[in-house]
């Protein structure tokens, strides 16, 4: 009888033993670090991932074609060669509190193209935003000095999962890391303006 309550007891045990380790374990072990926070992308990462963009979203209808886009960070100039010219950007002057997506139709009177979408920032009040020229590298004085406009086909960045707000962020931390005075909530000070812009 002595040796049947003795077994049993060991086989409480051993059971309580069971349920308990790995409760005790959990206790015992170490808690995970956090992992290390990832660092915020370059210069020279964020305008890798705009060139991108702007070669692989170009139009190809033969005028508003980013045929090529290169950056000098010394100089914070981005260059955007098109097939009539290239227009340099002084990403340094712009405002990145002022930015606006919309969409553009570049049909003229003898051809019908795709729509395109268009993103426009302007220079702070007194600074030249881009300066653009010709096939023949001449000044082309019909081009408004006060902005920057970047064109995309409608159709390719449909295909890119929030396309216009990943490049905007992009776009506005590329333009602060260039010298520009960093973006500013100007709402965040009046309720009720605030709550106008949402």
């Amino acid at each position: 009888m002595t040796q049947l309550v003795c077994r049993q007891l060991a086989q409480i045990c051993a059971a309580v033993f069971m349920v308990l380790l790995p409760a005790c374990a959990a206790q015992s072990a170490k808690p995970r670090a956090k992992p290390e926070p990832k660092p915020e992308p370059t210069a020279q990462e964020l305008f890798e991932y705009v060139r991108s963009a702007l070669i692989l979203l170009s139009p190809d209808d033969g005028i508003n074609d980013n045929l090529e886009v290169t950056f000098n960070q010394a100089t914070s100039l981005m260059t955007v060669t098109q097939p009539n010219g290239h227009c340099d950007q002084y990403l340094n002057t712009l405002d990145a509190n002022n930015s606006a997506w919309d969409v553009f139709d570049p049909s003229d009177a003898h051809e019908s193209r795709e729509p395109l979408l268009r993103l426009t920032l302007v220079s702070v009040s007194g600074k030249t935003a881009r300066i653009c020229y010709d096939k023949e590298n001449k000044l082309d004085a019909s081009v408004a000095p006060n902005r920057v406009r970047l064109l995309f086909s409608q159709a390719k960045a449909a295909q890119w999962p929030n396309f216009q707000e990943k490049l905007s962020k992009a776009f506005k931390n590329l333009i602060v890391l260039s010298g520009a005075a960093p973006e500013n909530d100007i709402f965040s000070g009046d309720p009720k303006l605030r709550n106008k812009q949402q």
